[in-house]
């Protein structure tokens, strides 16, 4: 009994295909230049390979699995970024490329909050802060921490421009029943999240 209901837990996850960190987008100067927040998104669902270069781009592994897309001050890796979806709730496992889930069902709204747009979006990435990871909760590391989630909130910025999809950087959210849901501890804190799709 053990074994199958592990069995079929695994069968709920998601291997992503490989990220094609090969693909045409504008370059990081027009991205730059043109990056701008979106608030209307289609409804058009993101295929596996866009979610693959979606969290890839967030905080994905690169050059070997030590390293990140995304710097974490002392290379903590402190930021567990979650893939909330019409369907389940995710976590993003860098090394393995794979979305984990973590709850059944659309949890989209409590990701939006009190900003219905966000709800609309077909995918919302969450950054939550792991304090066990970094190894300290003081207020420095509260600082440096914030910085970590947005720097990956910026990645995502950036690789949806030069992608062609849209997406805002929030702080709303209703915090408490994410961790509810997601079973966070008290060191482990929800700090941005941005709504991703395709512009309307």
């Amino acid at each position: 009994m053990t074994v199958m209901a592990s069995l079929s837990m695994q069968a709920q996850d998601i291997k992503l295909p490989a990220p094609n960190v090969n693909r045409s987008t504008m370059s990081v100067m027009q991205a730059l230049n043109t990056r701008h927040s979106v608030r209307d998104y289609s409804s058009k669902e993101l295929s596996q390979q866009e979610l693959s270069d979606l969290c890839w781009a967030a905080c994905g592994k690169s050059r070997d699995d030590d390293h990140r897309t995304a710097p974490t001050a002392m290379n903590r890796k402190e930021i567990r970024l979650y893939v909330f979806t019409a369907k389940a709730v995710y976590e993003y496992k860098a090394v393995e490329n794979i979305l984990a889930q973590v709850a059944t069902g659309d949890h989209r709204d409590i990701v939006a909050a009190s900003q219905k747009f966000a709800s609309e979006a077909p995918v919302s990435l969450l950054m939550v802060i792991d304090y066990k990871l970094f190894g300290s909760s003081a207020e420095h590391a509260q600082m440096m921490c914030a910085v970590d989630a947005g720097i990956v909130s910026q990645n995502i910025n950036l690789y949806c421009q030069a992608a062609g999809l849209a997406t805002v950087t929030r702080g709303t959210m209703d915090s408490k029943a994410i961790k509810e849901l997601l079973k966070l501890s008290d060191e482990q804190v929800p700090a941005l999240n941005n709504p991703v799709g395709y512009p309307k």
